[in-house]
């Protein structure tokens, strides 16, 4: 009997995605005059790009920027591999790290629709190890040994999908106490080519202390990486089959991967640094750089794992815009979405202009009044290898531009792009 009801649930968590009676064309390629955009000061895009390369501020990069549905502007500059000095194609694949968080929270609510779960659910429940939370009491820095006492809440799933858990971050931590516990301990913060499956890694994150009670602060944190293994125990599949079949599969992101086919391995651009002002291939002592295509290919991290392009990720956040629609495919209702981009973190931010969502950083009427960046409304984030990306739902704007460096000191171009983007709007 329990095979049985087994069996019927993981049948019903089969088609989290539905055909919707509304239907939204796939992105498409147009003339920017067509969705109300000027080509003349798109132009200006490129100039900044390219004087951003002439000055080794960037290597190389791909930007592409939508409107209405319709792909205004896609291109690619510079050089994408630094040893083979390759230069930079529309359809390079970038490791898009951070930018998975807002693809596993896609996941997280598909799942949430079908009333399997609520956000204040404690993690405990579907995963026990985290029942016993503890927080950092004291650090002995000669050996890493510390002590611990108990937190006054539990972890729910709310608290881990917009970073308010209290779990750390390893190597990225803010604080070096928790960078040193997540070494000795082995924990894998997003890549590794090692044989290690992202049950081992959550099992073990789960018995290490918090930051702090849950829900008390923001830190930014593996939490994105749980509810990765959480979508694992409760569609009963690996989290890369689970990404295929319900997102990417009817999305057509067909090049967003954890790790690349043989096919496509050529296409992913290659990490860069800057050394004695000179672009060199990047290395690093704490995971391998070539972990889309080289290793045990095991590990699927829901915080930073995913490859991608930027007509890709493009793709998705156009379902966003689309109120949770693509190609008559949806995803998510109306009514989930406007739920996800509410304030989930009240006043943990502060007065900053933007608030922390169910998958994204928000954009409020301060923040639109402050930078002139967006409406109000316009989420976005981005990832540990330079990559960024916003969407505008008012102006039905996306603007994606992916870099792949590190440790490369000033770069203004990020927030020139987003700039550039806003006064090309011509209607």
């Amino acid at each position: 009997m329990k095979k049985i009801i087994f069996f019927l649930f993981i049948s019903t968590i089969a088609f989290s995605q539905t055909t919707s009676i509304k239907k939204s064309p796939p992105l498409y390629e147009a003339k920017p005059s067509s969705a109300g955009m000027s080509t003349e000061r798109l132009t200006r895009i490129d100039a900044m790009i390219k004087n951003a390369i002439d000055k080794k501020e960037i290597p190389g990069a791909v930007a592409l920027i939508s409107r209405n549905g319709k792909i205004v502007y896609h291109k690619a500059f510079g050089i994408a591999n630094r040893k083979t000095n390759k230069a930079m194609q529309r359809d390079a694949i970038f490791r898009i790290a951070s930018q998975t968080k807002a693809i596993t929270s896609t996941a997280v609510m598909m799942l949430w629709e079908k009333g399997l779960f609520q956000l204040d659910d404690p993690i405990s429940k579907y995963i026990p190890e985290f029942k016993e939370a503890q927080i950092l009491d004291t650090f002995n820095e000669k050996d890493s040994s510390y002590t611990t006492k108990p937190a006054k809440n539990q972890i729910t799933i709310r608290h881990l999908i917009t970073h308010t858990s209290g779990i750390g971050y390893g190597f990225i931590d803010s604080d070096s106490r928790f960078r040193k516990i997540y070494q000795k301990e082995g924990i894998i913060d997003a890549f590794t080519d090692k044989p290690i499956t992202l049950k081992e890694n959550i099992k073990k994150l789960a018995t290490l202390p918090l930051h702090f009670n849950p829900g008390e602060k923001y830190s930014y944190s593996e939490g994105l990486d749980v509810l990765g293994y959480f979508i694992e125990i409760l569609s009963g599949k690996p989290l890369d089959v689970f990404f295929i079949e319900h997102i990417f599969e009817p999305l057509g992101m067909h090049d967003t991967w954890f790790y690349l086919p043989k096919a496509k391995s050529h296409r992913l651009v290659g990490i860069q640094t800057k050394k004695d002002k000179q672009w060199k291939h990047y290395t690093s002592d704490l995971f391998e750089t070539d972990f889309p295509i080289k290793g045990a290919k095991t590990f699927f991290s829901g915080g930073g794992g995913l490859s991608s392009t930027a007509k890709d990720y493009a793709t998705f956040l156009q379902m966003y815009l689309n109120n949770g629609e693509l190609n008559g495919i949806r995803l998510l209702s109306r009514t989930t979405i406007q739920f996800m981009m509410a304030n989930h973190i009240g006043k943990l931010w502060g007065d900053t202009g933007s608030f922390h969502g169910l998958a994204f950083m928000v954009t409020d009427q301060k923040g639109q009044d402050k930078d002139g960046n967006g409406s109000k409304g316009t989420f976005g984030w981005g990832g540990y290898f330079n990559t960024v990306y916003f969407a505008d739902p008012k102006e039905k704007t996306i603007g994606i531009f992916m870099k792949q460096t590190i440790d490369i000191g000033t770069d203004s171009t990020g927030w020139r792009f987003k700039q550039l983007v806003g006064q090309a709007i011509d209607d």
